[in-house]
């Protein structure tokens, strides 16, 4: 691979399939617009009037060209943050939504935190280089393929980040109808492999050419995320990096059944009071899965086996209630939890108290 860091990701269960120094924190460039379009659809109403400011008209390219004062509906400054990532419309969606490209950056950093990107630090909505007191604008390689994967298979408003990232070409114009646009998408990748769902490329001079983008056949979903990926006269090397890891994921990765019934019966309720309300024997409660999925796949090479645990403790206290979780039962795949599915008890287990031997002294003294 030519990216000095780069990522391939199981859609689905979130897992890295390969890795090269991806967990290696570097500046993004314009893949960071990802965040931005997952955090203005989630926060904003797309109908929303944009009023240009004279800092967001002041970005350097790429750029839209609007100009201070200038208005725009908030969906078609999107159009053109996404499909030829113009730096100006990003601080003016930035603007409109946080109130600040502070405010702004305040929110993706949280979302951040919210899907797992602990390696992930935002300033800029556009990606250009940037470093304050609290660090540099970075991420890395399998933070970023975390991010595409929210965006495409998790996040409420992923049919929307669908449809804006894979347009081809769009056109609108100002809210008063005195200058029209018409943007194109450059994310090669789209027309490159069958099956391409969305991405996202960029360069910096920091960063040099990036790209995260994401591929589905088959019912398989993989992402690529690439960091440092070449320096001018080299922009092809992402693509060929790209093609390298999907063909490699789509070669080795197949969905395989797994599931496995390993679930006890039963486990010991402490201080219980047992069924036959005799205290020289033990209590216990049944155990259920609150979901079962006989047909359950994971994406898997040959070769790999899933490892099946009852994560349980030797015993619970009373008092129990049916629904209480108790435990969990997880599916691991090299050491990495893929599947968790929570336990519960299945019975309830009333706790022996001072009530309960009073009135049991009661019973056994008339009887």
């Amino acid at each position: 691979l030519y990216a000095q860091s780069a990522v391939l990701m199981d859609g689905d269960s979130g897992r890295v399939l390969f890795e090269k120094n991806g967990y290696e924190q570097r500046p993004m460039a314009s893949t960071t617009k990802i965040m931005t379009l997952i955090v203005t659809l989630e926060n904003a109403n797309l109908d929303e009037v944009v009023t240009v400011s004279d800092y967001a008209a002041s970005m350097p390219d790429v750029q839209l060209g609007i100009r201070a004062g200038e208005q725009f509906r908030l969906e078609d400054l999107l159009y053109s943050l996404m499909l030829e990532s113009h730096n100006d419309s990003a601080v003016a969606v930035a603007e409109h939504v946080g109130g600040s490209v502070e405010g702004f950056a305040a929110l993706m950093n949280a979302k951040a935190r919210d899907i797992g990107c602990y390696d992930t630090y935002f300033i800029t909505p556009n990606g250009l280089d940037a470093e304050d007191e609290n660090g540099v604008h970075s991420t890395t390689a399998a933070d970023l393929a975390r991010t595409l994967r929210y965006c495409i298979c998790q996040s409420p408003m992923k049919e929307e980040f669908l449809k804006i990232t894979r347009t081809n070409a769009y056109s609108f114009s100002d809210a008063e109808g005195l200058r029209s646009f018409t943007v194109g998408n450059k994310n090669a990748f789209l027309g490159m492999m069958e099956g391409a769902l969305s991405g996202k490329t960029g360069f910096t001079n920091n960063a040099g050419y990036c790209y995260v983008g994401a591929l589905e056949r088959d019912g398989r979903i993989f992402i690529v995320a690439l960091l440092a990926c070449g320096w001018p006269n080299n922009r092809s090397y992402k693509w060929s990096d790209t093609r390298k890891l999907m063909s490699y994921g789509l070669e080795h990765y197949q969905y395989q059944s797994v599931w496995q019934d390993v679930l006890p019966e039963k486990i010991v309720v402490k201080n219980g009071i047992p069924e036959s309300g005799d205290l020289a024997e033990q209590a216990y409660t049944g155990l259920q899965l609150a979901k079962e999925e006989p047909d359950l796949k994971l994406l898997m090479a040959e070769g790999e086996e899933v490892e099946v645990r009852a994560e349980l403790p030797e015993a619970v206290t009373a008092p129990v209630e049916p629904g209480t979780v108790v435990g969990s039962v997880c599916y691991y795949l090299n050491g990495t939890a893929v599947k968790a599915y929570p336990v519960e008890a299945a019975d309830r287990a009333a706790a022996v108290d001072i009530r309960w031997c009073f009135f049991r002294a009661a019973e056994k003294f008339l009887l």
